[in-house]
């Protein structure tokens, strides 16, 4: 009989975190820089004491928070997903913790498995307090909500976004989204932007809002984002949003 030891059996945890994106270099592992993958991934190494890589839902951007992102990764870890909870909390810096860990089929991908992903972008009227500065952009006039929620109508739909996007430095197969929200909501001087879609382009959400905003101040009207958008053409007219007001609100997978 051989002697060999047997392959310990692996099992796929899916898993949803939340973090201050302040504090971080985006998601994604970079060199020389502080990222959220890297962060959990080698809290949780010393956790289940072996390798691990974490697949997770997108790429946030430097400065972007999240309350729902989700990552997956594969085990041989053999307690309830409650322990394994528990010890991440307990180890993990306050800028950013799991929220959740449960077992799923080895089928289950946190990126290609998702059906659509929701950001919010949070905007306030006025000069925003030390509270309020890392999570919402602030703006020094009053907004005109109406026509920006009119020219977020012409962009809802399965539509290209070339023109509200940025390059990302890799080749890109489309630049077509379906667009299913994209809604303006007031609560006094706080702006809320949601947006949700099937997918994302680099800095798409931030596109989005930046011109927006520019709709709100009375720089651009309604048919002029319609018009950007047919044209396909990315324009200085379009800037992207500061990262610090942005959110991923929640991936969704049903």
């Amino acid at each position: 009989m051989s002697s060999a030891k047997q392959n310990p059996v692996f099992s796929r945890w899916k898993c949803q975190c939340a973090y201050h994106g302040g504090h971080f270099f985006g998601w994604q592992t970079q060199k020389n820089h502080r990222s959220v993958q890297t962060t959990i991934q080698e809290v949780l190494e010393g956790i289940v004491r072996h390798p691990v890589v974490l697949h997770g839902s997108s790429r946030t951007d430097t400065g972007v928070h999240a309350r729902g992102f989700v990552f997956h990764f594969d085990s041989n870890w053999k307690h309830p997903g409650e322990r394994l909870l528990a010890a991440l909390r307990s180890r993990l810096p306050g800028e950013v913790q799991v929220t959740s860990a449960k077992k799923v089929s080895m089928n289950f991908h946190a990126r290609f498995s998702a059906k659509r992903k929701r950001y919010i972008y949070y905007l306030w009227e006025g000069h925003t307090d030390p509270f309020q500065r890392p999570f919402m952009f602030g703006v020094p006039v009053r907004l005109d909500t109406g026509a920006m929620q009119k020219a977020a109508n012409h962009l809802v739909g399965r539509k290209d976004f070339r023109a509200f996007s940025a390059e990302p430095g890799h080749p890109q197969p489309s630049t077509v989204r379906n667009l299913m929200r994209l809604d303006v909501l007031r609560k006094g001087r706080e702006v809320r932007i949601i947006a949700e879609a099937d997918g994302f382009l680099y800095k798409m959400v931030r596109s989005l809002v930046g011109g927006l905003i520019k709709v709100g101040r009375g720089d651009l009207t309604p048919k002029d984002i319609k018009r950007i958008q047919i044209s396909r053409q990315r324009t200085s007219q379009i800037p992207s949003a500061r990262a610090h007001g942005l959110f991923l609100d929640k991936v969704f997978y049903r």
